[in-house]
């Protein structure tokens, strides 16, 4: 059974990566989330990378703040798909992290979305996207999130007409 790994590299992280384990949960997509340390802990970062492939793991998804290493650090040691989110901290506010995670070298590519609890619901989103290339039950969930979004837009648009 494949699933998502979820990483982080610290618990201050937790509360904007819980955005992304909502958006998986409501999907039906299995994820496990590990706090480790591009920095603090870089060698049981790489062990955990190594024996998540080896369980299944199909997609990273990794959010760090400020240098923002532990993206670059997981995709040089998988070919699976990495998906970096930047977070909000320190004196830059997310930007240095944007730019740590965006800006890989050639040949190791990080999937880089918006700083913050945004980016962790479209880490979340891109990652289901990515498993349901091969999974078509998935897709339809997918599709249906989709349609339940645009209705309640739809539905906004009503009522706010009707208030006119």
């Amino acid at each position: 059974m494949s699933f998502v790994a979820i990483l982080m590299g610290s618990e201050s992280d937790w509360p904007v990566m819980r955005s992304a384990c909502q958006v998986l949960q409501a999907l039906q997509i299995d994820y496990e989330v590990k706090i480790t340390s591009a920095h603090r802990t870089p060698q049981a970062t790489a062990e955990f990378v190594a024996e998540a492939a080896e369980r299944g793991c199909a997609v990273y998804i990794c959010g760090a703040g400020m240098a923002a290493h532990l993206a670059g650090a997981v995709a040089a040691q998988t070919v699976r798909p990495v998906i970096g989110v930047p977070l909000e901290s320190g004196p830059m506010a997310g930007f240095d992290a944007l730019l740590s995670t965006v800006q890989m070298p050639g040949g190791i590519p990080v999937a880089t979305v918006a700083v913050g609890a945004a980016g962790a619901k479209n880490a979340a989103y891109l990652a289901a996207q990515i498993m349901a290339l091969s999974d078509g039950e998935l897709s339809g969930r997918l599709e249906n999130d989709r349609a339940d979004k645009r209705d309640k837009v739809r539905a906004q648009n009503e009522a706010l007409q009707s208030q006119q």
